[in-house]
């Protein structure tokens, strides 16, 4: 007898039509992503730079009856004048400094370090050999370029290409500001949007839970980075304005900037505490401003844990670990998308956790009660 071969079934026309379809749509998105991929930190920073300051913008378009998009023409303008302000500052301090330098080698004097006071020999531990090499460089500026040049070649190239990448950062955080302000404008929509698009996704319940989620935490972080920031600001001008360092208002706006970055501020504080103490020697003044100074530059680490955290319906440590990892992994904005990915992971995973397997909500546990006492024998 012939052995009967089991019919092969052929592919059903809908299991091809699906397969199709996603072919298509999964070439679509990639090369959607393709096309979009060099705008995705500009329209990332613009969308940032409106969930922040998109309460402002209510509260002004309020006063101008209800008029957002002059509401947003005035904050967009206002920030770019803040922004363009202390640029001018920098640019002319430059200039002069640049013209300074150039006087000086036309007159033939060249370039020269004064010599130091003697009270730097006194200094603890460095006193007497920094004396030494202070002295012999302000006698002797080619001894000095000979010692120091090959070491810091490396430290000027990376400055450099810091200085470079900040420039393209100033100019994409321009042009983030107004496509920010044109988001606000129609930020109505833009709401409208964004609850429909997180209620498709994750559901009628959790979808405008999740979008609340997100703009509560850009908003916290946002405004606990720069206002931290600014404090930190305050702080150190008051101190640097009072010891009469000279620049005081430049350096503060680099405690500013670096503050935003999240980069240390030691990298300003330590120099000018240096320079107080070469200008001013070890006197009470100097001791109290190198205290102040120091300290200032150290609040963040007190103020972050108090401030990252305001708002969010999550724990503080979720919000601080997302930035800092966050920043950690894509540079400074991932101080703002850490945050938001890791408190929503941190909603879902919990919401999973107290979810029953018939889909009826678990209740947290609460405090065990002590049973009643057993029959005694």
């Amino acid at each position: 007898m012939l052995e009967q071969r089991p019919i092969e079934r052929p592919v059903s026309r809908e299991l091809l039509d699906v397969l199709i379809r996603a072919g298509l749509v999964a070439a679509l998105v990639v090369t959607c992503y393709t096309i979009f991929h060099p705008f995705l930190n500009l329209m990332l920073w613009s969308l940032i730079m409106a969930v922040t300051l998109y309460p402002l913008n209510s509260l002004l378009a309020a006063r101008l009856g209800e008029r957002r998009g002059r509401a947003a023409f005035v904050i967009v303008l206002l920030g770019l004048l803040l922004l363009m302000m202390p640029l001018a500052l920098l640019g002319g301090s430059i200039v002069d400094s640049v013209q300074v330098g150039k006087q000086m080698l036309e007159q033939g004097g060249g370039l020269r370090i004064p010599p130091p006071l003697p009270s730097v020999a006194t200094w603890p531990i460095i006193g007497e050999p920094l004396f030494k090499f202070w002295e012999h460089a302000s006698s002797d500026m080619s001894w000095l370029l000979h010692q120091v040049g090959p070491h810091i070649q490396g430290t000027l190239k990376l400055i450099l290409g810091k200085l470079a990448g900040a420039g393209m950062g100033l100019m994409i955080f321009i042009f983030a500001l107004v496509i920010a302000g044109i988001i606000m404008a129609n930020g109505e929509a833009g709401t409208r949007s964004a609850y429909a698009i997180a209620t498709r996704i994750s559901g009628p319940e959790r979808g405008p839970q999740i979008a609340e989620l997100c703009t509560s935490t850009i908003r916290a972080v946002a405004q606990g980075v720069v206002g931290i920031a600014f404090i930190q600001m305050l702080l150190v001008g008051v101190g640097l304005v009072l010891m009469g360092i000279p620049g005081a208002g430049l350096l503060a706006l680099a405690v500013l900037l670096l503050g935003i970055m999240q980069l240390p501020i030691a990298l300003i504080t330590l120099p000018v505490i240096a320079y107080a103490f070469a200008v001013h020697g070890v006197s009470v003044a100097s001791v109290v401003f190198a205290v102040w100074t120091f300290v200032a530059g150290l609040v963040d680490n007190f103020l972050k844990p108090l401030l990252l955290g305001r708002g969010v319906a999550v724990p503080m440590p979720v919000v601080l670990i997302g930035a800092l990892g966050g920043m950690v992994a894509n540079g400074i904005i991932g101080l703002f998308i850490g945050p938001v990915l890791l408190a929503v992971g941190y909603k879902l995973f919990m919401s999973w956790v107290y979810q029953s397997p018939g889909g009826a909500p678990v209740a947290a546990p609460g405090p065990v009660e002590q049973l009643p006492p057993g029959p005694t024998s």
